[in-house]
């Protein structure tokens, strides 16, 4: 079984990303890392199609259970959800003019988001590296500025953003075990 940890090596955290230069003046940086039981290429599809009104954000059953069916993440690759574009806009939670969009799709390793909220830029970079023994390393970078209280960001944000990693870490190796 993988590590629960979402914990990225120092090495990791140092390592310049793609989409690093779409915020390049960023003031909170957020890092994940955890690793799949998954040929990178298993693993890719899942993050294709992630997303509100796509294929969720895969929590694990435990918690999937308190939320209501119509709202639960799939548990299944979704042909359709793989058509995926630099340029296409996919829908967020934080209200109804929140998205992402796709700035960088580098089938199977990388996959890049960009968004504006309010005066706020931030990018959300996604990378899979193959590991020995048909495992994946998922690293996740998420780049803001122009943060009001860059403390809060910080620390709250950094809570939510982590609860959400450790949440799709679990998701995603439940699915990966089916």
């Amino acid at each position: 079984m993988a590590s629960r940890s979402v914990a990225p090596t120092d090495a990791e955290q140092a390592v310049p990303r793609a989409g690093d230069d779409i915020v390049p003046g960023a003031t909170v940086v957020m890092n994940r890392a955890f690793t799949l039981e998954a040929a990178r290429e298993q693993v890719w599809p899942w993050f294709v199609q992630l997303g509100k009104q796509r294929a969720g954000w895969y929590l694990p059953r435990v918690v999937e259970r308190l939320v209501p069916a119509g709202r639960r993440s799939l548990r299944h690759i979704d042909r359709e959800l793989q058509r995926l574009s630099v340029g296409d806009v996919i829908p967020d939670w934080g209200g109804k003019d929140a998205t992402f969009e796709v700035a960088i799709l580098d089938s199977p390793s990388t996959l890049v988001h960009l968004s504006t909220r309010g005066r706020t830029h931030l990018s959300w970079a996604i990378t899979l590296t193959g590991l020995s023994g048909g495992t994946t390393r998922v690293h996740l970078r998420l780049r803001m500025d122009n943060i009001k209280h860059e403390r809060l960001a910080a620390l709250g944000g950094g809570f939510v953003d982590w609860l959400t990693i450790v949440g799709l870490a679990a998701g995603l190796n439940e699915r990966l075990d089916a």
